[in-house]
């Protein structure tokens, strides 16, 4: 028998629906995704810690889960080794599922991370409430009632990160990643690109690491949370090595720089946001995900924007323009959504491959 639960919103709104997954209560900030496909991918993103997903599309689950596969000691089809999300709500839940390599239901993998879902909700009505109002602390109430949580005040990236250093490949360029909630491909592409990769957690000094590029990760919540890894940032832009940012990798290069950053009102959750190369008329549609960006007012001269938002003309990038440090907002790895911007992995290698051979190495 299907059991009843309720979605609460900070203003007060209660909207009845049915459980699914977990038979729990939940809570964190409300976001919403307008991505039509991609949830295992979303579901694993680091970048969700903390959140209760909406998802506008209409039916969700119907393809199911796919079982679990590595590559090089990462997942080869999530994002991660667990669900970030807190809690999930959507409009019409499938119950059948059916897909190639589907090995669960999107219910039972809830329920095995102990995530509570809702479904029979009005999500386009939920989604233009919080475009309106903006992203809102809510909570899942099941049998027992709970508190409303902030997410935004814990140090999310700390919960994400890994708690040692890890090691990966043997190839020509040793790249050191810093993980401040990495998703899975980016280390797929990097891996695939011929490098020996350096995974370190979100505040490991990494200046003490002899390395030929710096790769900053995706991750969620407040970048200025991150206070050791904008420090040792700095130390690094004192070099001439190559360093590449995404999502907030880009936000806290920004901070390293000297710029800020601020909340947007709703975030930018989806895989059809069109940016604008800087200084062209070349137009990619990216894969998002994320709730702050850089405001690059305060940003130095030796600094310029490298890619804009086409929506709303936010920071979507940065680049040096003298030394090889470049960042954006998008991600290029997609996982899911568009791959038009992976080549981005390909000229952040090109610039390592450069300054090698200039140092002569």
């Amino acid at each position: 028998m299907t059991k009843q639960v309720k979605l609460v919103l900070e203003d007060g709104t209660e909207i009845q629906g049915k459980s699914f997954g977990a038979f729990t209560s939940a809570a964190g900030e409300v976001v919403f995704s307008t991505a039509m496909t991609g949830y295992p991918e979303n579901l694993t993103d680091p970048s969700f810690k903390g959140q209760i997903l909406v998802l506008t599309y209409p039916m969700v689950g119907n393809y199911g889960v796919p079982g679990e596969e590595l590559y090089e000691y990462v997942s080869k089809v999530f994002e991660s080794d667990k669900i970030h999300i807190s809690g999930l709500v959507i409009n019409y839940y499938s119950e059948e599922h059916s897909h190639w390599n589907s090995a669960k239901s999107l219910g039972d993998w809830l329920a095995e991370y102990n995530i509570p879902g809702i479904y029979d909700v009005d999500t386009r009505l939920l989604t233009k409430k919080l475009r309106e109002k903006g992203a809102m602390l809510g909570k899942i109430v099941a049998a027992d009632d709970i508190e409303m949580h902030d997410p935004n005040q814990d140090n999310l990236v700390d919960a994400v990160s890994i708690p040692e250093v890890q090691r990966y490949g043997t190839g020509k360029h040793k790249i050191v990643l810093v993980d401040c909630g990495t998703k899975s491909n980016i280390i797929r592409c990097l891996l695939k690109r011929d490098v020996e990769l350096i995974r370190v957690p979100w505040d490991y000094d990494f200046n003490t690491i002899d390395y030929d590029g710096l790769f900053l990760s995706n991750g969620p919540g407040d970048p200025k949370t991150c206070e050791p890894t904008i420090g040792h940032l700095k130390t690094a832009y004192g070099t001439e090595k190559p360093i590449f940012g995404i999502c907030l990798g880009n936000q806290l290069m920004g901070l390293a720089a000297g710029g800020d950053t601020f909340k947007l009102k709703y975030g930018h959750r989806s895989h059809n946001q069109p940016v604008l190369l800087s200084g062209t008329k070349q137009c990619y549609i990216t894969s998002q995900n994320h709730g702050f960006a850089l405001d690059t007012k305060g940003l130095p001269e030796e600094w310029e924007m490298l890619f804009e938002n086409l929506n709303d003309g936010t920071c979507e990038g940065i680049k040096h323009k003298s030394k090889p440090f470049f960042s954006v907002q998008f991600h290029p790895e997609a996982a899911g959504g568009p791959e038009d911007t992976e080549f981005l992995f390909d000229q952040f290698l090109d610039l390592v491959e450069k300054h090698k051979a200039e140092q002569g190495s």
